[in-house]
């Protein structure tokens, strides 16, 4: 099985990620504000994905919290199917062919999961520090683009 073209600026955060985006003003927030301030990268997400992190986001704080994020994150990502019994944030990527994945579960982000993906997916699978600290807009634009980069081009504050 030969690996499935990944897309350089597409990127899916795990359940986890996309509810400490919401609730910490951390790493999560900072990988995710980079993605949403570039509309030439995609956030992708499935429904079970945000089905799972509306589920926690609501168990932490309030069910009209997390109906309104749910709201607002279906208009900022793009969504993606898979079967059901498949892990949300992994199947996600692999159909959309993202070539971030950015998670806090250990199983996803050990050396030992990232070459098992490698033969079928071109995907980097990091937690969010990782990520905000190796991600250079600049440079993969310019890998993309024929053009200087120019900045964010998303006001997400």
């Amino acid at each position: 099985m030969t690996a499935v073209e990944s897309d350089p600026a597409g990127v899916v955060a795990d359940a986890d990620v996309l509810v400490a985006d919401v609730l910490c003003d951390g790493y999560a927030r900072e990988s995710l504000l980079a993605v949403r301030s570039h509309s030439w990268m995609t956030l992708f997400a499935s429904e079970h994905l945000l089905a799972d992190a509306e589920a926690v986001l609501a168990s932490l704080t309030d069910e009209q919290l997390a109906s309104d994020w749910r709201a607002q994150i279906e208009s900022e990502s793009e969504r993606i199917e898979h079967p059901p019994g498949d892990h949300p944030a992994l199947a996600t990527a692999y159909r959309s062919g993202a070539a971030h994945l950015l998670s806090f579960d250990d199983q996803l982000t050990s050396a030992r999961a990232n070459l098992s993906v490698k033969p079928h997916l071109t995907l980097s699978v990091r937690p969010p520090d990782a990520f905000a600290r190796l991600f250079d807009a600049a440079s993969l634009y310019e890998s993309l683009f024929d053009e200087p980069y120019p900045g964010p081009d998303i006001d997400v504050r």
